[in-house]
């Protein structure tokens, strides 16, 4: 076996675990959109280990170029989200038992920033960080982990989107009105 092998196994091994501990209480709970993030995570991890070897190969070439404008998108997404999130959801721990993290318990609708035009930006971008990930070497296999992260992304959106009209009523359903679940004006 040559050392990159060793390497993206040990790597895989490493995030596998890391993932089951962090999804421990969701992974007991497949009503539970955690159960189902822990799988786009897997695939993501999955996607982004196997296309290491092509990750700055031919800097400049148009896939590398494409691979990088998803990646900082994905960056810029995920960071704008979870900051609106901490900002304005304030967190208060909900009585129920949850299996959420601690920044997912807001006690606000988040509806201001990127969230008054996508209700998922943090699903969004790990959407955009797997096709980031993907233009990196496009194989049929990354092609098939890429729609395995979009079919269980939309999995736990959806069961999230279930939670939220559970805990904020119909004023969760009316926002859902007005957004777009992970890119504005697509979809």
């Amino acid at each position: 076996m040559n050392t990159l092998l060793i390497i993206q196994i040990l790597v895989f091994i490493i995030a596998t675990v890391s993932l089951i501990i962090i999804s421990w209480q969701s992974l007991h709970n497949p009503s539970h959109h955690g159960f189902y993030r822990f799988f786009a995570f897997e695939y993501v991890v999955i996607l982004i280990i196997i296309n290491v070897p092509f990750w700055f190969l031919n800097l400049f070439s148009l896939l590398q170029i494409i691979s990088w404008l998803f990646l900082v998108l994905s960056l810029f997404v995920v960071l704008s989200g979870f900051y609106i999130l901490k900002k304005k959801g304030e967190y208060e721990k909900r009585d129920i038992k949850s299996a959420n993290y601690e920044f997912e318990d807001t006690v606000n609708l988040v509806d201001t920033g990127i969230y008054k035009y996508i209700r998922h930006p943090m699903y969004s971008s790990l959407i955009l960080l797997a096709v980031g990930a993907l233009f990196k070497n496009i194989t049929i296999i990354g092609v098939v982990l890429t729609i395995l992260v979009i079919i269980f992304i939309t999995l736990t959106a959806k069961i999230e989107e279930r939670e939220n009209i559970t805990f904020f009523g119909s004023v969760y359903k009316d926002y859902m009105k007005k957004t777009k679940m992970f890119f504005p004006f697509l979809y």
